[in-house]
């Protein structure tokens, strides 16, 4: 009598957006929560510069109670913002010492080296990194981005419509930017995964040599990220000289609209100034993604 065979396990995850996934399933009230708070003070956020503008021409006006209600919005505003921080801290260190274990599990079942477990373990706090971090900043960007530009389309149309040709602009390059911080990061993870047998019995020659590729790839990700961030500078200082040649051109001016407009545009290239930094994480957390078994089905 044969005996009968056993049910094949669940498949733990292989890339970083099921990984991603899986955690948000597994802790989603928790990150519901510190979500909701980022998008309020995003909300906040987005109205600060409109508000401004209100106070601006209240205090020139004369009306010290319309203009006062600007100060109750900057403390909502950071309220808000202590109360996101305070809650990061709780979530996403448990959530992290709760990956941790499964991690180094599914890495001794797959027979892997105490260098490489170490290595992905350490790797893995980048996927709580991402909840913690970046998908904060993401969210931040993607509002102040398209709120900056729906604003400056309602209050200064010419500079709304060329947020919209520098967004068209840039997004021409995503791919090929993308691609080349994949490679980048494929060969740098490869290398901190032997790290430790490196330094366990690599000889001093091997050593230098090991650690002079690491600074050249980091170098050469920051040197990336540094011409990201000269593009979109080069581009945004074009946007500001345009818009005031053009309301100065015009004149008669409110003292309020100029505040509005010039904190909208501000507010735009700040959030693309992000760009760069955001785009590099999600190389990584791909190729992490790719090599990490997280031991979560």
């Amino acid at each position: 009598m044969q005996t009968p065979e056993k049910t094949a396990p669940l498949i733990p995850s292989r890339s970083a957006a099921l990984t991603l996934k899986l955690l948000g399933r597994r802790h989603g009230k928790k990150l519901i929560l510190t979500l909701l708070l980022v998008v309020a003070e995003n909300v906040v956020y987005l109205l600060y510069p409109l508000l401004a503008g209100f106070a601006i021409n209240a205090i020139i006006a004369g009306n010290a109670l319309h203009a006062v209600f600007y100060a109750a919005m900057v403390f909502t505003m950071w309220a808000l913002g202590a109360a996101r921080r305070s809650v990061d801290t709780r979530t996403f260190a448990r959530i992290y010492a709760e990956l941790a274990v499964p991690v180094i599990v599914a890495q001794r079942l797959e027979k892997q080296s105490a260098s490489t477990v170490a290595a992905r373990v350490a790797l893995s706090r980048e996927f709580v990194d991402f909840f913690e971090k970046h998908l904060p900043v993401l969210i931040t960007s993607l509002a102040s981005i398209s709120g900056a530009a729906i604003m400056l389309l309602v209050i200064e149309l010419q500079t709304g419509l060329a947020c919209l040709a520098i967004l068209l602009f840039f997004a021409c390059f995503l791919p090929g930017f993308t691609r080349k911080n994949e490679a980048l990061y494929i060969r740098l993870n490869n290398r901190l995964e032997r790290e430790v047998a490196f330094v366990s019995a690599a000889p001093s020659s091997s050593l230098t040599r090991h650690y002079r590729v690491l600074a050249g790839l980091r170098i050469r990700l920051s040197d990336r990220e540094a011409i990201g961030y000269l593009s979109i500078g080069t581009v945004t200082a074009l946007l500001f000289a345009s818009t005031i040649f053009v309301m100065s051109a015009r004149g008669g001016q409110e003292a309020g609209h100029i505040y509005s407009v010039m904190t909208y545009m501000w507010m735009f290239a700040m959030s693309l100034d992000d760009a760069p930094q955001l785009l590099e994480k999600y190389s990584q957390l791909k190729d992490i993604g790719k090599r990490v078994n997280t031991g979560l089905v």
